[in-house]
């Protein structure tokens, strides 16, 4: 039961975070690009934007399968208390802090100025460039957490 666990955390962790962290890397240069040149009329590439928006919120929703299915693979281990999951656990929970935070209303404004074909500020791409930076830094550590666990007898 541990390895099918295991093996459905790890699958929802590709399918799930995975095209968050890229789409929502994505964002901010296509944000940019799909800005009307002066104010005149719409970009050329709104709908590319509205499409990463959206992935980053499905996706998003879908991503709570992570921690849960992480959780019960945890307990069914018995290393619930282990010092690397549970800074995993807190390093999930800032991700995801993040990315409701910061990452998705910023998106939702951004597309919301598109779609009224206004100018994007290129201080507000960046600043979402840099949560999403901060959003996949965390899950990058988490992942690595993961694949190393210190302290564990897989003598990685």
């Amino acid at each position: 039961m541990t390895k099918f666990l295991l093996s459905l955390h790890v699958l929802a962790a590709i399918l799930a975070v995975g095209p968050v962290t890229v789409a929502a890397s994505m964002f901010p240069p296509a944000a940019r690009r799909a800005a009307p040149a002066g104010g005149d009329g719409p970009g050329t590439a709104v709908t590319t934007v509205e499409v990463l928006h959206r992935i980053c919120r499905v996706y998003s929703r879908v991503g709570v399968t992570v921690p849960v299915l992480g959780l019960a693979t945890a307990l069914a281990m018995g290393v619930l208390g282990d010092g690397w999951l549970v800074t995993s656990i807190a390093l999930t929970a800032a991700a995801a802090a993040v990315l409701i935070a910061f990452v998705l209303p910023r998106q939702d404004e951004l597309v919301e100025r598109l779609a009224r074909h206004q100018l994007v500020d290129r201080r507000a791409t960046a600043r979402l460039a840099m949560f999403t930076g901060v959003f996949n830094l965390l899950w990058a550590t988490v992942t690595v957490l993961m694949i190393v666990r210190p302290g564990s007898s897989t003598g990685a």
